[in-house]
């Protein structure tokens, strides 16, 4: 085995690990927009909602790009809280920190981003940034949807329809490798 054909063996693996994170933080970011939007419709907030769109729609590219980057600014004492709690051993308080903190963010993000988002686009670095992320979405997917059709596929084989099947193959290889041991 060649020297680049092994470091791909190794550093595939990696790469399917940061796709699928990164393909987390967009399914969330995606699961989070219609949330917090349902539940600003409800607190009744419509009119708040309204002038704080048509504020964000008179304020220059950077000052637009100040209120994207508000909710992760105020967010970020509690992640820090969260760190803390854990490097002092409470496990299960720091995780529940830290994961409200990431769905209130990523939720309170995609919200704002939905907003501010024209603005965001005005500046050529933001914009070049935006193409390039959804380049890595695209490439992510392409990385990890085969292996997720691989998975499915084996699934398939479990599902309660083809479970007697497999069973009694299972149980066939089985008796066999026990009658005929190596």
């Amino acid at each position: 085995m060649t020297a680049k054909r092994a470091m791909h063996y190794l550093v595939r693996p990696l790469l399917v690990l940061l796709a699928i994170v990164f393909l987390f933080e967009a399914w969330l970011w995606r699961q989070l927009q219609p949330i917090v939007g349902w539940v600003v419709d409800r607190i009744a907030w419509r009119e708040l909602r309204a002038k704080v769109a048509s504020w964000i729609e008179q304020l220059p590219p950077p000052a637009a790009l100040l209120v994207f980057l508000v909710p992760i600014t105020l967010l970020l004492p509690v992640k820090f809280l969260g760190i803390w709690m854990l490097a002092h051993g409470h496990w299960l308080g720091a995780l529940a920190t830290l994961a409200l903190a990431k769905v209130i963010s990523m939720g309170v993000t995609a919200f704002i981003f939905e907003m501010t988002r024209p603005k965001l686009l005005q500046m050529a670095w933001f914009r070049a940034v935006y193409e390039r992320m959804i380049v890595w979405l695209d490439w992510a997917h392409r990385l990890v949807d085969p292996i997720k059709l691989r998975i499915k596929s084996y699934l398939r084989l479990f599902s309660p329809r083809r479970a007697g099947r497999t069973m009694r193959l299972f149980w066939r290889i089985r008796r066999r490798i026990r009658a005929h041991p190596v």
